[in-house]
């Protein structure tokens, strides 16, 4: 469920006006609703009422400030993936008691800033990287947490891109070699091992890929508490799909994954750390655009609107389907055409739909990419120097800019001129 809907034939964002938001901020431009938010967080949180169970939102899905707050006010902890979101983590006030850090390439500063602010856990991926939290931590006279990331070779029958527990994915260590990694980890200064931790993929709809995974786990735990290890936590990390499609492709319910996850490890005992970010911040989020032209050619007739790849990459990056709604609603029965929904940059890339039905749109009309809360503005560029879009948090009836559209004049300061080439 999201908080856009059609009111007297148009889109709103919860009890605000989409074409309003336009107006004031031109477009394109994010919109994201806090009443999604805090509902989608609730209904995660709520399915895993009496298991001794954390959630820490992942970052990376969409790190604004002022949306990391309003999941931080719930609660929320923070997955992070280098020193930058987990400053975002800070700056919006998440403890970081509450900040766990995962990412395949932490560097010594990285971990030296982590430890320093006291992070909860690093999740270690590889045998190099669990020697360099060792040594910074020694040479700081500083203990880590840490939990190995197991790669289980599980296929999370999801797109290949966003797929990360199979062998050939660069995540984690292999979980026929993570006896000897924790075997060494024992051995380490610095170095508190109390977990371990999985993540088999993004986007994933199907129940049995997590089943498999956390069966594995729940076996590794078994092992290695037999072998001495103090294992009380797991991290489950996130991969929870949502319904790009609407009621067409409904993933399961956070009520059926946690009892699924309750089957699997109930019986261990252990704290439960989960990193959803998608199935947050996803419908949660829209990419509003402005139709430019209705082009027709000899094979297709082009929808070509404001929005580009460089703003949403999605569809370009991962083949990713996103409805495409005008904010003005249609008429009953109202015309429509088959459409190739298209952007401004200079790639043939650069294309949202391809044969889309939608209702005849002219130039000047509004159009919404749904679904686009998450791996939306995070993935942006500046691609053909094209301002980053602005990004919009709305509230009941009252709307805030929470990032602002940079001028053409900030964009070009960014670049220094040498020496040898001033004037």
């Amino acid at each position: 469920m999201n908080h856009f809907e059609y009111r007297d034939g148009v889109l709103h964002a919860e009890g605000v006006s989409v074409p309003d938001i336009a107006a004031a901020t031109g477009t394109p431009f994010y919109c994201y609703s806090s009443a999604t938010l805090e509902r989608h967080y609730e209904v995660f949180s709520q399915a895993f009422k009496g298991q001794k169970a954390r959630i820490c939102y992942a970052i990376k899905a969409n790190s604004n400030l002022a949306v990391i707050r309003t999941l931080a006010r719930l609660g929320a902890g923070a997955d992070v993936v280098s020193e930058g979101e987990l400053r975002r983590a800070l700056a919006a006030g998440v403890p970081a008691s509450k900040i766990v850090f995962s990412g395949v390439a932490k560097t010594d500063a990285e971990i030296a800033f982590a430890l320093d602010v006291g992070i909860d856990q690093f999740n270690v991926e590889s045998e190099p990287e669990l020697d360099a939290i060792s040594r910074v931590a020694a040479g700081m006279g500083k203990t880590a947490r840490v939990a190995l990331r197991v790669n289980p070779d599980v296929d999370a029958k999801t797109h290949e891109k966003i797929a990360t527990g199979k062998a050939e994915n660069k995540f984690g260590i292999s979980w026929r070699r993570a006896p000897a990694v924790y075997a060494h980890a024992r051995t380490l200064p610095g170095i508190e091992i109390s977990g371990i931790d999985v993540h088999i993929g993004s986007q994933l709809t199907d129940l049995e890929p997590f089943s498999t995974a956390f069966t594995r786990v729940g076996e590794m735990v078994e092992a290695l508490r037999a072998d001495g290890h103090n294992i009380t936590r797991i991290d489950l990390g996130g991969g929870l799909g949502i319904p790009y499609r609407g009621d067409n492709d409904l993933p399961p319910h956070p009520d059926e994954y946690a009892a699924m996850v309750k089957r699997t490890l109930g019986h261990l005992d252990c704290e439960l750390t989960f990193e959803p970010g998608r199935l947050i911040a996803g419908n949660a989020g829209i990419l509003v655009t402005r139709v430019i032209y209705e082009k027709v050619g000899d094979d297709r007739t082009f929808l070509i609107v404001d929005a580009g790849m460089n703003d949403l990459i999605r569809p370009t990056l991962y083949d990713a389907f996103h409805e495409i709604r005008p904010v003005a609603e249609p008429a009953p029965g109202a015309e429509e055409v088959e459409y190739d929904v298209v952007g401004p940059v200079c790639e043939t890339g650069d294309t949202f739909a391809r044969k889309r039905r939608l209702p005849r749109l002219k130039a000047g009309d509004l159009v919404a990419v749904m679904s686009a809360g998450a791996y939306g503005a995070v993935q942006a560029s500046e691609y053909n120097t094209r301002p980053l879009v602005p990004e919009i948090l709305v509230r009941g009836e009252h709307f805030a800019e929470v990032r602002a559209r940079p001028s053409y004049d900030a964009m070009l300061r960014q670049d220094i001129m040498p020496d040898w080439l001033s004037d």
